[in-house]
């Protein structure tokens, strides 16, 4: 009866700017809780340090941002900002913080690129079209990737940093439907999020170590 009630629910709704908005908002509360003296230690499981995990992040959503803006977005590579890490093997960005402005600054960093992709989320047509590695992608798709690097880096940061960090489910459930169409629905969507991309177990599936999401838009009907 479960399963049959799981199949007759009406699907989750779309990923808005709202959401990303929300997600970024949380994120920045949840970081400036850091001690000053905590960002050189590891994010996580992840290779860097947690200021870089929060550049990367910034990163991202800049360059989310980056590919909605041309007139004619790219359908085959990203706009060619050059990405470049600052160490070997640290994250490669064109997004950096200067360390001088400290912690305060780096999030502020991270609040302006979210701002971007939240703008160009809101103000894009529908119909835009443009690259990314995981598919071709639309204003909702970009601003679904965005609330995933939000919530899953913050996850990251979070755990280097001593936080805690419950992202909101319904946001989550939006967002794996938008992106992870392959994840089971039958668990709680936050621990899901986790398990999809590889940060996480989930009970009756293998743990993954590799993963991808699916930013195509998504057949209506």
């Amino acid at each position: 009866m479960r399963r049959q009630a799981e199949q007759d629910a009406p699907a989750p709704g779309p990923i808005t700017p709202d959401d990303l908005d929300q997600v970024v908002q949380l994120a920045l509360a949840t970081l400036r809780e850091a001690p000053p003296t905590a960002w050189d230690g590891k994010a996580g499981t992840l290779e860097w340090d947690c200021w870089e995990t929060v550049e990367h992040l910034a990163d991202d959503l800049f360059a989310y941002a980056a590919q909605l803006g041309p007139r004619q977005p790219p359908l085959d590579g990203e706009v060619p900002f050059i990405w470049e890490p600052r160490r070997p093997g640290g994250p490669s960005n064109a997004i950096h913080a200067d360390r001088a402005a400290g912690p305060a600054g780096l999030l502020q960093v991270l609040e302006s690129s979210g701002a971007l992709l939240i703008a160009m989320a809101r103000t894009a047509p529908p119909t835009t079209r443009s690259y990314h590695g995981f598919g071709i992608s639309d204003p909702e798709g970009f601003a679904a990737m965005g609330v995933v690097e939000t919530l899953v880096h913050t996850y990251d940061l979070a755990d280097g940093l001593g936080l805690k960090w419950t992202p909101p489910a319904d946001v989550c459930a939006r967002v794996l439907h938008r992106l992870f169409p392959d994840a089971p629905t039958d668990q709680e969507p936050w621990p899901t999020l986790l398990w999809a991309t590889g940060r996480g177990e989930l009970p009756g599936q293998e743990r993954r170590t590799s993963w991808r999401w699916y930013g195509e838009p998504q057949q209506v009907g």
